[in-house]
């Protein structure tokens, strides 16, 4: 191995050139809690001795040269450092290390045990060639150590070392090594990694994580380290791929110029091939291939390159340019894998911002197939994803995106759930496959539309969405706002929340999932009824502000006027006119809004009505004004 030390006549640019055509691996450390993961990193830093640590990297970019406060770096120090950063609470990230041999360089994304932070070891996982798997001989496969085997297969890692970790404490028994082997072969047969190893070591007293141990003579098998330095990555496979390079940035500095940027993820594409933009259909073949430093003739997979094309085709960010023989699909529905990361849970038919490559749509789940155990692999009934919940789910989008299965390329198969509230990361996920009614069902043009429509009433359509508590007076207000415009010659339709669960919605409850569901129907209904050119007024507790939020979306600008008709809950239980509150506080009507179910107010209606300031006749004036400023009304 090289040493810091010799590098110190050397110019740091130099060496990190060469560095550039020596293979790169990016691997995981997971399992379990205290399985030694921090150790084991600990050991190849130190042991590599090129540590190219964030820490070190301002050193290197003040002095471009190492000095020789790298030679002696303690061991025990190493490692207590490291133990530190998770004291501190650095566990929410993913620590990337960097540390090289001879052979190769290596990138360890380093994720914390706890099952709390699954998400973190699904994003060190995605992008990872291969996954180091801990385990402690004392404790044998546990629960996170299935957890992280199922996410490791799950995410496309094809190759997986199981680390029996901490033999120095069972005094390197090859009976508790054998036992940990067969357990684990049992359970992994169902998940069909390409290739399976394991190692008996000690990463606190180095035993097979460089050299051969001594004290284990009865394994025949690699160190950790030397797994480590041939191990295949999947540079050459992606190479092989399909070429499909997303479009990141459209960059046209002048008349003469327009180029498609962004990273090959997979394939080869060369001057002259004919490729295809995706989701169009329209096709070009390659003028040429500009790089910051010159043109190719042939760009492969894992290169950053402008692509010119020989017509004018209308690309944006989020297309995908393909190999013409060899297109990605379309499609706007799905089923595909979700492993869910939010506190909240994972309802169906609650809308989710989807980022998939540089495209960004809305996403809804219609429909859980199954959630997964990840102790037995079994498949059980799911209405919802709690943290940490992995399951097989149809996905819909608001339209069609260019995409690839998950297992064919993580790129363009991979995708990830945003929550639209609070805007984190709630899900990520791997697609499938395109549902078959996504090819068969089209839109169809029709010669009248929502203008003409609209035309003929002499009004503009809209929602008027009344929201707030049971008994807070919504129905009583949309009931004399409707009479008020029937007076003025208007067209309009009022929805009412009971009505309508004595029809359309009759199946539903009252749980959250139904009441997402119960919302996304209204919200449904009513879109079609604006497109008729109606003034849709709806009287619906619609308790959560993603619901509320996922209707204004379906509408055009100006079509969605949210009304909270704020009551406290103190009046709107005194009065209740249905008996419901009187029930909820019995305990014979459980999910009761205010009562033990929330109610979200909406932060910013378009109308605030105060019903303890002023009447219902009042109230529905204000809604009246509110059209015609709104210039609903004309």
């Amino acid at each position: 191995m090289s040493h810091a030390s010799n590098l110190i006549a050397t110019d740091i640019d130099e060496y990190l050139h060469a560095q550039q055509h020596k293979g790169l691996l990016r691997f995981i450390t997971c399992g379990s809690v205290d399985d030694g993961k921090s150790t084991l990193i600990g050991r190849l830093l130190y042991e590599s001795k090129l540590l190219f640590e964030d820490q070190l990297a301002a050193v290197v970019a003040d002095s471009k040269k190492w000095g020789t406060q790298g030679d002696q770096i303690d061991f025990a120090l190493l490692v207590d450092g490291l133990a530190a950063e998770r004291e501190q609470g650095i566990t929410i990230d993913v620590a990337y290390r960097y540390f090289s041999t001879e052979r190769r360089k290596f990138i360890v994304a380093d994720t914390p045990g706890h099952e709390q932070y699954t998400r973190n070891m699904v994003t060190g996982a995605s992008t990872a060639d291969a996954a180091v798997l801990m385990v402690d001989a004392r404790k044998g496969i546990l629960t996170q150590t299935r957890r992280h085997s199922f996410l490791v297969n799950l995410l496309g890692i094809r190759h997986v070392l199981v680390a029996i970790n901490k033999m120095d404490l069972v005094d390197y028994a090859q009976q508790t090594f054998q036992r940990i082997e067969q357990d684990y072969r049992l359970f992994a047969e169902k998940l069909g990694f390409e290739s399976l190893t394991f190692v008996p070591l000690s990463a606190f007293k180095g035993d097979n994580v460089i050299e051969t141990s001594a004290r284990m003579p009865w394994y025949q098998g690699p160190t950790l380290m030397g797994w480590l330095e041939t191990v295949p990555v999947d540079t050459l496979r992606l190479c092989q791929q399909p070429m499909r390079l997303p479009v990141q940035w459209v960059n046209r500095p002048n008349l003469d110029f327009r180029g498609f940027a962004g990273t090959l993820v997979s394939g080869q594409v060369a001057v002259g091939e004919r490729v295809r933009v995706q989701p169009s259909g329209r096709e070009s073949t390659v003028a040429r291939i500009v790089t910051k430093d010159a043109d190719l003739t042939l760009a492969v997979a894992g290169q950053a390159v402008t692509l010119v094309l020989a017509d004018e085709i209308d690309i944006s960010r989020g297309d995908v340019i393909s190999a013409a023989a060899a297109p990605a699909e379309v499609a706007d529905q799905f089923e595909c894998s979700i492993v869910w990361m939010d506190d909240e849970p994972l309802l169906p038919g609650r809308a989710y911002m989807m980022k998939i490559g540089a495209n960004s749509v809305i996403a809804t789940v219609t429909d859980i197939h199954h959630q997964v155990n990840v102790n037995t692999l079994e498949q059980m009934a799911a209405r919802r994803l709690e943290l940490n919940a992995i399951g097989v789910c149809k996905l819909s989008l608001d339209r069609a995106v260019p995409f690839d299965a998950y297992a064919d390329n993580r790129d363009t198969g991979g995708f990830i759930l945003i929550d639209r509230m609070t805007h984190r990361t709630a899900g990520a996920g791997m697609l499938h496959f395109a549902l078959r009614r996504a090819h068969n069902i089209h839109r169809q043009a029709l010669d009248v539309d929502k203008a003409g429509r609209s035309a003929i009433k002499g009004q503009r359509p809209c929602v008027v969405w009344l929201t707030g508590l049971s008994g807070s007076g919504k129905s009583t207000i949309a009931n004399l706002v409707e009479g008020q415009l029937l007076t003025q010659g208007r067209h309009s339709y009022l929805l009412d929340g009971d009505n309508v669960r004595h029809g359309l919605n009759r199946d539903l409850g009252f749980t959250p999932e139904d009441r997402v569901e119960n919302i996304r129907r209204i919200a449904e209904v009513a879109r079609l009824m604006v497109d008729a050119g109606l003034i849709v007024l709806t009287a619906f507790i619609s308790p959560y502000r993603a619901e509320r939020e996922m209707a204004r979306a379906m509408l055009g600008e100006g079509e969605f006027i949210e009304v909270f008709v704020d009551t406290p809950l103190a009046l709107a239980e005194q009065r209740d006119p249905k008996g419901l509150y009187a029930k909820a506080r019995r305990g014979e009507l459980k999910n009761f809004t205010g009562i033990d179910a929330p109610y979200e107010p909406p932060p910013h209606p378009e109308l605030h009505i105060d019903t303890t300031t002023c009447t219902a006749e009042q109230a529905a004036q204000r809604v009246i004004e509110a059209l015609r400023l709104a210039r609903v009304l004309g």
